[in-house]
């Protein structure tokens, strides 16, 4: 199973050093030195890593072959991908693998049905999950701890407490097509993890 792990940012001195957003909860793992990378586009890799250090708060890594502004500059946008092993759990029982949460009923505390999810969506600020309604409408989901109360596997649900407004079908927050569209560009797929509120999770 493939899941996407960064996006690469912008060049970083001359010496073919990249920023990179990181989309994994588990980036020592992931985005250390002599991991093998597969990339979207696939024209780019795979890409090898050759170091990684923190700088001013941001991932720096520098690829095997790339080792200078204009050839780390080229790679800008480029998705690195790894491949994990379906069967692997993340390390925190709080955290979750994106495979492990899609279709999973999503149920109020009474066990009214809301629908079930179709796509966990990784922003900066939170992680949503993307839910299908019945009526084959979709609402978005932050998945923090106030909204999203229990993720149980074994009975393969979510119970949400979600706030006035949510899910009522007169305020619902639709997804259009485009804006799935756009949701989808921005997922990654690094574990989930609920958030302490709607901004201060780390993705």
């Amino acid at each position: 199973m493939q899941l996407v792990v960064a996006r690469i940012g912008r060049a970083h001195g001359i010496k073919g050093e990249v920023t990179v957003e990181v989309r994994t909860d588990e980036p020592e793992l992931r985005l250390g030195p002599g991991a093998v990378l597969a990339t979207e586009p696939a024209s780019t890799g795979p890409l090898t890593i050759e170091t990684g250090r923190v700088h001013s708060g941001r991932l720096l890594l520098r690829f095997e072959g790339v080792r200078d502004r204009t050839a780390a500059e080229a790679l800008r946008n480029t998705l690195l991908i790894a491949d994990v092993d379906p069967a692997e759990l993340p390390e925190d029982p709080e955290e979750f693998y994106d495979h492990q949460l899609m279709d999973l009923d999503v149920v109020l505390a009474d066990g009214t049905e809301i629908g079930r999810i179709t796509e966990v969506t990784h922003l900066p600020s939170q992680d949503l999950f993307i839910v299908e309604r019945p009526d084959g409408t979709e609402v978005m989901i932050p998945f923090v701890e106030e909204i999203v109360s229990e993720i149980d596997l074994e009975e393969q649900r979510a119970v949400i407490t979600p706030p006035p407004g949510l899910i009522d079908d007169s305020q619902a927050v639709v997804v259009s097509s485009g804006d799935e569209d756009a949701a989808a560009a921005e997922a990654g797929s690094g574990p989930a993890e609920a958030g302490q509120d709607e901004s201060g999770k780390d993705v």
